[in-house]
């Protein structure tokens, strides 16, 4: 098996009398506690697992990505999120493709043909360390659980135990909820619902799939190192015009 996959990549596969930290799981108790709708763990998972950033993503019906939930809201995790959906590559979107985890305890020691776009460009930010947990019901993706860490180095055996626990008890929550629910009911989100705006914008205006849209936004992202969001929110204030997006390069 290779190293960066499977329970061993972070220190052994977990003793079976390994349980979630009190605190966790009072947080996945809260996360579907079967009273009334399910809600996304409060701010602070991370934290208890060892990490400094956590991210949800649903596989959409195109096959997409949609990043729902981040621990904390806002920083590391949305911006690496949001770096890999416009770079088209990085761990969650490996897993999402292959459907394993996966598990790098120092990404500056990683294979830069691995994540050929997504390694440079991570250099840049404070990673060092990611994991990852597809959520499958039976063959089906439904979604991906990704960490991140600011310092390298491999998470605990019980780290890695509530990592699993917090992975299924998301799972639940997906299955169960809504896509239209909102933060007040789920604690879910569409955090690209501006990005999916501007795409359809630019399909409109230019006469071209949906597919092709993304691309353009993607590439313009990329060549004027942006964030999505921005680009998105500069096409649809009309800050630029639609023109601007007729080529590519």
């Amino acid at each position: 098996m290779p190293r960066d996959q499977g329970n061993d990549a972070f220190g052994g596969a977990p003793s079976p009398h390994d349980g979630p930290t009190d605190s966790l799981a009072r947080l996945l108790r809260t996360t579907h506690n079967g009273h009334g709708p399910a809600t996304a763990p409060a701010p602070g998972a991370a934290r208890l697992l060892g990490l400094d950033a956590l991210t949800l993503n649903m596989r959409a019906r195109d096959g997409h990505l949609e990043l729902l939930w981040c621990d904390p809201d806002k920083g590391l995790g949305a911006d690496l999120d949001s770096l890999q959906y416009a770079l088209g590559d990085g761990p969650t979107l490996e897993t999402a493709q292959h459907g394993h985890s996966l598990h790098e305890p120092d990404v500056l020691a990683t294979d830069p043909a691995r994540w050929p776009l997504f390694l440079p460009a991570a250099a840049r930010t404070p990673l060092r360390a990611v994991t990852t947990q597809p959520l499958r019901l039976g063959a089906a993706l439904i979604g991906v659980l990704t960490g991140y860490r600011t310092t390298p180095g491999p998470l605990t055996p019980g780290q890695l135990h509530d990592l699993h626990h917090l992975a299924h008890s998301l799972l639940l929550l997906l299955l169960h909820s809504d896509q239209a629910d909102t933060d007040e009911t789920t604690g879910l989100r569409l955090y690209r619902a501006d990005v999916h705006q501007a795409t359809g914008f630019l399909a409109t205006e230019l006469n071209i799939p949906l597919e092709e849209a993304l691309l353009r936004l993607r590439a313009h992202a990329a060549a004027q190192n942006q964030p999505m969001s921005d680009v998105a929110q500069a096409v649809l204030t009309r800050r630029l015009p639609p023109d601007t997006f007729k080529s590519t390069t």
